[in-house]
């Protein structure tokens, strides 16, 4: 069966590099990603699969670092003008950008679940004739948005995947579940998938990364380590402006409370049990030197090599946050704004996706781990699996980047794409005929 499938995947080049291109032109960054759901969404309807989006894949509770309802309603309208299904988009009203597409196969047996993130960068791209996707005309055309993470390539891989696996229907048993997840970029979506249940039933899930520090097309790591669990927090501090010269006794410093915080927060100790990071990115306070600031803003983020320690480290930044604003008696209001759990593949499914990566003589060097060394929400996903008891894996393939990950020059090498495609829809289709468990 990998002969077929890679067969079928080097047939989908053209299709893949095509959908490539097109999402990249129409970059949308989290929660806005209309027109590339609802694409994806039209797509595996004429695969036959069962597609859910929105609400039936999305917990709305769990969304994080949503855009204002009228910067989506905004967004919405420039999708439809930029060729999105009016249908699929009023299914996602409200930045529910997440899709999913189920097929059940021939016979009984486990389910196997893709994820594949379709988000964009907020940066602006290059507009030069040295990167590539501007002199060859199909660079973002929305400002400010621009896939420098490969998430497009991640899109047009799984509906490639999701292609070949149609093609396979009635050899196959099982069921297959592809994840197409919104708003992965500052760890914002998976969240919210995994609390409405995507994920319930998957006995089995892959995710997968192009580039990272796999820099050369023909690579592969069976394995991707360095997750680091993280919480993003904004802390938003009220307090009461005063004249700093003529009474200042009268006001309330948020500005002091906030700085008071930031301090502090860098001196929770570290954890014995594994790294742990603290991190105040953005102070925003104050309007006038003689004004007694009445507002504040830090934005601030934790880390650690697993969620337990992670957990600790944010409770200890929440603690440190309360108690500064008490400190200036001044009021404080916390937002979460993004979070991923720390993750750590089944060694076992390590173990079978390097048998199938070698089987298929689809790479020249098949690695047996890379380092992500940071977070993505892909955890989330993964840990669930685990805790009911199925498998989790995540790989890397290779390719030449032009620029590295988030950089407005970012591009890579499209010859990796029917690689990643074979390879996913391989590990989808072993692991379906042998169960692990």
């Amino acid at each position: 069966m990998d002969r077929k499938i890679i067969e079928l995947s080097n047939k989908l080049k053209d299709k893949m590099i095509e959908r490539r291109r097109d999402f990249h032109h129409y970059a949308e960054v989290a929660w806005t990603e209309f027109r590339t759901a609802s694409k994806v969404a039209e797509a595996l309807t004429e695969l036959g699969y069962e597609v859910k989006a929105g609400d039936e894949v999305m917990a709305a509770g769990s969304m994080m670092g949503l855009p204002s309802a009228a910067e989506l309603e905004r967004q919405a309208e420039r999708a439809l003008a930029q060729g999105a299904d009016p249908a699929w988009v009023a299914k996602m009203k409200g930045g529910k950008t997440g899709v999913v597409g189920t097929m059940k196969f021939a016979k009984p047996g486990p389910t196997v679940a893709l994820r594949f993130d379709m988000d964009a960068n907020d940066a602006v791209e290059a507009e030069e004739d040295g990167h590539r996707p501007y002199r060859e005309g199909f660079a973002s055309v929305n400002k400010g948005a621009m896939h420098a993470c490969a998430h497009d390539a991640h899109t047009a891989v799984g509906l490639a995947v999701a292609e070949v696996l149609a093609a396979l229907k009635g050899e196959l048993p099982g069921s297959v579940k592809l994840i197409f997840q919104p708003a992965e970029e500052g760890v914002r979506g998976a969240k919210a998938m995994m609390d409405a249940g995507v994920v319930d039933d998957a006995d089995v899930i892959f995710g997968m990364h192009l580039g990272v520090n796999l820099r050369k097309t023909g690579q592969m790591a069976c394995n991707t380590v360095g997750f680091l669990a993280t919480t993003k927090l904004d802390a938003a501090f009220t307090g009461v402006p005063a004249h700093a010269g003529a009474a200042p006794e009268t006001g309330k410093n948020a500005l002091l409370a906030a700085a008071t915080a930031a301090l502090n927060l860098h001196a929770i100790s570290r954890h014995s049990e594994g790294a742990s990071r603290v991190n105040v990115g953005v102070l925003q306070a104050g309007t006038g030197r003689n004004v007694i600031p009445a507002n504040a803003v830090l934005k601030l983020e934790t880390r650690g090599t697993t969620s337990a320690i992670n957990e600790y480290v944010f409770a200890e930044a929440v603690r440190i946050v309360k108690a500064a604003a008490a400190m200036y008696d001044v009021k404080v209001a916390m937002t979460e704004m993004g979070g991923a759990a720390g993750c750590e593949s089944d060694a076992a499914l390590v173990e079978r996706v390097r048998e199938v990566a070698v089987r298929s003589g689809l790479f020249a060097e098949i690695l047996p781990a890379g380092n992500i060394g940071g977070s993505e929400d892909c955890t989330f996903l993964m840990e669930r699996v685990q805790k009911r008891g199925g498998l989790a894996a995540y790989v890397m393939v290779g390719t030449e980047l032009a620029a590295g990950h988030h950089d407005f020059r970012f591009d890579i090498n499209e010859e990796a794409l029917p690689l990643a495609a074979a390879l996913m829809a391989c590990l989808a289709a072993d692991t379906l005929a042998k169960p692990l468990k």
